[in-house]
């Protein structure tokens, strides 16, 4: 298996640990796909998937139409999605995916954690160069289907597929989510769910002890409400 595959599964199973956690970060990036592209997943590409998502998340019907309906109620929370970029304890990456409705409280939050578990906050795009933003598509195996012809079709995206036996992953460039999701679809493929992530480009190792002091913060950013997503550059444990 590959790197990123290693690190895409570990992390998944931690995240997806606390269903109400996951249900209400996906119902966010519900209500903020459907304000921006409209309510119709037939017509708005990126609610589609996150429909997609919710469904492999077995979040709700009634609690993912509830986001739907949110984004056109008239007092409904204006969320933004800000990035926050910093180092954690022993010179670990992190980088801080947030939705909020107040930037001051949320960033005020962020600090203090980064702050009080021996980290720094940083400047915006300061750790780019660590991590590789991607499009990440889990799909249903294929039966029948030539995995190599379809590696070779996916390159046109900047893609790339790695089969697992039981999904078949897809990485793209970030900004060709729109048009690897138009490929798969149109092709038939069955997309189980899709993501942006940020894969680091390299690893750090730490001991027992040292992770354990980067878990700690990375366990008070997953805990905050307007947080989304957190990506690390710390190995994970074999």
């Amino acid at each position: 298996m590959g790197r990123a595959f290693e690190y895409r599964k570990a992390r998944k199973l931690k995240r997806w640990g606390n269903m109400s956690r996951t249900f209400t970060r996906i119902g966010k990036e519900i209500t903020i796909a459907a304000k921006a592209g409209g309510g119709d997943p037939d017509t708005n590409p990126r609610l589609r998937a996150l429909m997609q998502n919710a469904k492999a998340a077995n979040m709700p019907k009634d609690t993912v139409e509830r986001a739907i309906k949110k984004a056109t109620e008239k007092d409904a929370s204006d969320y933004k999605e800000i990035v926050y970029e910093g180092y954690g304890p022993h010179g670990i990456a992190i980088v801080v995916e947030t939705a909020t409705d107040n930037n001051q409280r949320t960033v005020a939050n962020v600090r203090s954690y980064f702050n009080k578990h021996g980290g720094s906050l940083g400047t915006s795009g300061s750790l780019s160069f660590l991590f590789d933003h991607k499009s990440v598509f889990h799909i249903k195996p294929q039966e029948g289907m030539d995995t190599d012809e379809l590696e070779l079709a996916l390159m046109d995206f900047e893609a790339e597929l790695e089969a697992e036996e039981e999904e078949w992953v897809v990485y793209g460039a970030f900004e060709q989510f729109a048009n690897i999701q138009k490929y798969l679809e149109d092709g038939g493929m069955e997309i189980i769910s899709a993501e942006f992530e940020r894969i680091p480009t390299d690893y750090k190792e730490l001991s027992a002890e040292e992770r354990e002091s980067v878990e700690k913060l990375l366990e008070k950013f997953e805990d905050d409400e307007d947080v989304q997503n957190v990506f690390h550059n710390m190995k994970e444990e074999d």
